[in-house]
Formats: structure tokens, C-alpha cells, sequence
């Protein structure tokens, strides 16, 4: 088979568990996803063994460290992925809500009631944890899932993958639930993109290379987790000393991520906070690429060029912008938002209430660090990934966003006139 059908043929296998999955009990999925996180724990060494595999092609590859830090799995992180499917097991089952109720004139009666999606297609670059992540979210959802991670991942991916796939077998389930190509082939990406006869949805996670690449070819319904390009500002009267804290955790504590922070905009009456914010994040090893009145204040900037305040560098790089105005700022995170993240750092509330209803993203802070853009974070449970578009889901997905709606009409012989 060329790629094309061998595509083909997981997808179909996977829309065939659809269909069980869509009718399973609740205690029945809840179980599966128990046993999930055991033999996540169980198997730990073997998934650390696998997982060495890509680190070491990756590092002979000459992958960046941001890259490698996205690819790692130890002990702890799967422990931390192990605890992610135990929070989506205590989520409500988002099945069968009844999203609004009413009676006709003619009393036909009609609910709305949530139903899965079908299959979901992720296709995903780097962090093996989305395998489970995506996988056991759309499990509780009575979803199942086509999954296509990227090359450099490959032997962690399957190795999750199979995880995943026994304990479905183990508890009833049909193994096809959680399906992954296991070859590399990029032909496979396009090959996916126009399965909708067997795919709902596709959840491109990746670079914008990737997202583009999948939108630009899909006859499948897409929803872009695009790129972070988190931005801030900070306003012209702030605490100080939080002020530090909540930029240096939302660039230096995991900058290889899309919700750490890329430009940072400071009012020109506050050039106080601009020195101490840059001495702090350049202490921490961070590059600043400055506008001409950022490097005249701050000694040891890089000029910064147009494209740099267009830049995601998932790497310890800031681009710093000094602006005259909230308005400024406001102006510029508009034309440079990839409508994920933003955040202002001010004391005055009018400032604040104006920031968090004018800046257009799907999350958007006032006085807390950007790294809280996560579905685990949300209270969601892990998360599929972060939409950043506008239309069905928005922002960190969860469960309920893995689900549509079907009208159930109960009538007693009524015909119309």
C-alpha cells in the first residue's frame, strides 16, 4: 500500500471504534482510563528506554536545546502524564448534557443534548506527551483518535501509543480507539488532511510550517493551535517587585513553549521597571532584542529588527518595545497577536478592565504570569491543545470542546400542516 491507503486504512479502523466509544458507559471509559495511567507507571522504564532512542537522534540531528527539552521523557514527566489522565477521569462525563430543553406550541418536545465528534486526527511535533494527552482526552469524550507525531519522536510516540492501546483491549474496549501511524512519511500529513469521510476534525500542534501546511490542503474541519507569540505589557505605574516576578516566570521558567512570553512593551513613563525587567532576564541568561529607545536606556541590547517582534522563538530571546501609550501598546499586540496569549502588569484597575477587553485572545491576563495558558491549569484536565481560533473552540481545550450536539425531538404524532 502507498501512504495514502495505509492512512486510509487507520482511519477507518479507528471510525469503526468510534461508534462503540460514542455508546460506551462512562464507568466503562473511566476504567480504561485507569488503567492507562497503571500501566503508564508500570511501564515507565520501557517508555524512558524508547524515548532515549529520539534524544539521541535528536542531538545527532543537532536539534536545538528547546527542541530536545519538548522531546524528553523521564520518570517525572510521565508521572506527570500519568496524574493528567487521573484528573480526566475525575471530570464529569461530558456526554449526554442536555445544553438547552424546550416544548413547540404543537408539544414536540426537543433537547440538546452533547454528543462525541467521531475520530479526531492530531498531527503533533515533538512532545510525546500529547500521544496521551490528546489520546485520553478524546476517550472521556467518546472520541477516538487518529494520531501523527512527528520523525523526531517516533519510538516514544509508539511506544505511548501501545500503552494506551492494551489498556482499551484490557477493559473492552476496541484497540483501534487510539490508532498511530507508525511511519514517518510526510506525504502522511496531506493524506490525513483529506480523510473526511472517515475524520470529524484534525488538531494541527506544531510549528506554523505544519499548521499551514494541513489548513492549505484539508477537506477535514481544522482547529489551528497556531503560533504562541505571547505578548505583554507593562503598564505605567506597577508593583515592582511583581512585576519582575511574573515576567521572569513567563520567560525564563519553560521558554521552549508556546505560552511563555516573545514581546514585551513597557510605557515610557515607567522606564524604571524596563531597567530592572531587563538586568533580571539578562542575570537569566535571556537575549533582548531592544527598539532604538529600549537600547539607549538598557546597555547590552541587540537592536531588534521588524521581524523580531513577529518571532516565535520558543528560546530565552525577548523582543522589548518601549511605547508611548496604552494605546501603543494596544496597537502593537493587534499586529503581532497570534490571538493566544497576552497580558498587561499594571495597578490601575480602569487600565486593567481596558486591557481585558480590548486585547482580541483567547486568554488574556492582568497581573499573573502568561504560563497559566494551559488546560491543566484551566481546571480542564489536560488539554488537546490550545485553538487560537474563534469558531467552536477557543483557547485551552478540554473535554466539553471534543464534543458537538444532537437535537433529540419526542413527539406524540404530530405532522405538519
Amino acid at each position: 500500500m502507498d501512504t495514502t491507503e495505509r492512512v486510509a486504512l487507520l482511519a477507518a479502523r479507528a471510525k469503526s471504534a468510534s461508534a462503540a466509544l460514542a455508546v460506551s458507559a462512562t464507568e466503562q471509559r473511566d476504567a480504561a482510563l485507569t488503567r492507562m495511567a497503571e500501566l503508564l507507571r508500570c511501564r515507565a522504564a520501557d517508555l524512558v528506554e524508547a524515548n532515549a532512542l529520539d534524544m539521541t537522534a535528536g542531538r545527532a540531528k543537532g536539534l536545538s536545546s528547546a527542541m530536545l527539552d519538548r522531546l524528553l521523557l523521564d520518570e517525572g514527566r510521565i508521572e506527570k502524564t500519568a496524574k493528567g489522565v487521573e484528573e480526566i477521569i475525575a471530570l464529569p462525563d461530558p456526554l449526554g448534557r442536555v445544553l438547552e430543553e424546550w416544548t413547540r406550541p404543537n408539544g414536540l418536545r426537543l433537547q440538546k443534548v452533547a454528543v462525541p465528534l467521531g475520530v479526531i486526527g492530531i498531527i503533533y511535533e515533538s512532545r510525546p506527551n500529547v500521544t496521551v494527552d490528546a489520546a485520553t482526552l478524546c476517550l472521556k469524550a467518546g472520541n477516538a483518535t487518529l494520531l501523527r507525531g512527528g520523525s523526531e519522536a517516533i519510538n516514544s510516540n509508539l511506544a505511548l501509543a501501545g500503552v494506551l492501546q492494551d489498556a482499551l483491549e484490557e477493559t473492552g474496549l476496541p484497540r483501534s480507539g487510539v490508532e498511530i501511524l507508525d511511519f514517518t512519511d510526510r506525504q502522511a500529513v496531506a493524506a490525513m488532511s483529506r480523510l473526511d469521510q472517515h475524520l470529524a476534525l484534525i488538531v494541527p500542534r506544531g510549528g506554523h510550517a505544519l499548521i499551514r501546511a494541513v489548513v492549505e490542503n484539508a477537506t477535514v474541519p481544522v482547529i489551528k493551535h497556531d503560533r504562541g507569540m505571547t505578548q505583554i505589557y507593562v503598564d505605567a505605574t506597577c508593583d515592582l517587585a511583581r512585576t519582575l516576578a511574573l515576567v521572569h516566570n513567563s520567560k525564563v521558567q519553560r521558554p521552549g513553549v508556546c505560552n511563555a512570553v516573545e514581546n514585551l512593551y513597557v510605557h515610557q513613563d515607567n522606564l524604571e521597571a524596563l531597567r530592572a525587567l531587563v538586568a533580571d532576564l539578562q542575570a537569566a541568561g535571556v537575549e533582548i532584542r531592544g527598539c532604538p529607545r529600549t537600547c539607549a536606556t538598557v546597555p547590552g541590547c541587540v537592536p531588534a529588527t521588524a521581524e523580531d517582534f513577529d518571532t516565535e522563538y520558543l528560546d530565552l530571546i525577548l523582543s522589548v518595545m518601549v511605547v508611548d501609550s496604552m494605546d501603543e501598546a494596544l496597537q502593537q499586540i493587534a499586529a503581532h497577536t497570534s490571538g493566544l496569549t497576552e497580558a498587561i502588569y499594571t495597578d490601575n484597575a480602569a487600565n486593567a478592565e481596558r486591557f481585558l477587553r480590548e486585547a482580541d485572545s483567547a486568554c488574556v491576563y492582568h497581573n499573573a504570569s502568561t504560563r497559566f495558558t494551559d488546560g491543566g491549569e484551566f481546571g480542564l484536565g489536560a488539554e488537546i491543545g490550545i485553538s487560537t481560533d474563534k469558531i467552536h473552540a477557543r483557547g485551552p481545550m478540554g473535554v466539553r470542546e471534543l464534543t458537538s450536539y444532537k437535537y433529540l425531538v419526542r413527539g406524540e404524532g404530530q405532522v405538519r400542516g
